[in-house]
């Protein structure tokens, strides 16, 4: 799964890979992107707009709107069949930036211990989305999941889900536009192994509301309390 990411982008990255969005003047950045937290986020219906949505898809025909944070992720296999699923896996699709994920190891005693993980070439991580709108009356909620699937070598030993990843930039664009559905699975896989890296970070990411800059600090690995 993918149940925690940052979005701390440099102007380098967001000049390289997003030449053509439109960014906030003020970015809101997070070492540490919790289920029903705002994020960032480039949709298809607005490819030109950097938006923000809460994390945790709402489905269109919920009955009260609440979101739980349990629609966090959805699994690449079969998200065409899925009732909360296959509406916005047609027809809405999105982009989720990140300069990282984080992924657990668990330690003798049962203790979690978090990991870092990022591309090797410095870039930002554009995992694949899907986001859905709910409404009533006058109130409009937007939200998104991040789409996963099985884990490449550089994050099975963590891991037996990850996120998918859109490397190259003209399957982020066919991602945001097609409604294909045999395109749609050609799309959602693993990347190449090799590609990522990753390091031990502090226990402090256990918790959803510490956020910042010493979140991104590698910690020894045979440091189990760090705080």
């Amino acid at each position: 799964m993918c149940g925690r990411y940052s979005f701390v982008p440099t102007k380098k990255q967001l000049d390289e890979q997003l030449p053509d969005v439109e960014i906030p003047a003020t970015l809101q950045l997070s070492f540490n992107i919790a289920p029903t937290h705002r994020a960032y986020l480039i949709a298809g219906d607005q490819p030109h707009i950097l938006q923000q949505m809460v994390w945790g898809l709402v489905p269109h025909w919920s009955r009260d709107g609440a979101n739980s944070g349990k629609l966090i992720n959805a699994r690449a296999e079969g998200i065409l069949e899925k009732p909360s699923f296959r509406t916005p896996a047609l027809r809405r699709h999105c982009l989720v930036p990140a300069d990282s994920f984080y992924e657990w190891r668990t330690l003798p005693g049962k203790k979690k211990a978090p990991y870092r993980i990022r591309l090797k070439n410095g870039q930002l991580l554009m995992m694949a989305g899907i986001w859905d709108e709910w409404g009533s009356g006058d109130e409009r909620k937007r939200s998104f999941s991040i789409i996963t699937t099985t884990p490449n070598k550089d994050v099975a030993s963590l891991h037996n889900r990850m996120p998918v990843l859109l490397l190259d930039q003209n399957d982020q664009q066919r991602w945001l536009k097609t409604d294909d559905p045999e395109e749609i699975i050609k799309l959602l896989h693993p990347p190449p192994d090799d590609v990522l890296e990753m390091y031990r970070v502090s226990e402090k990411l256990n918790a959803p509301g510490p956020d910042g800059p010493e979140l991104h600090e590698q910690v020894a690995e045979n440091d189990w309390t760090l705080f």
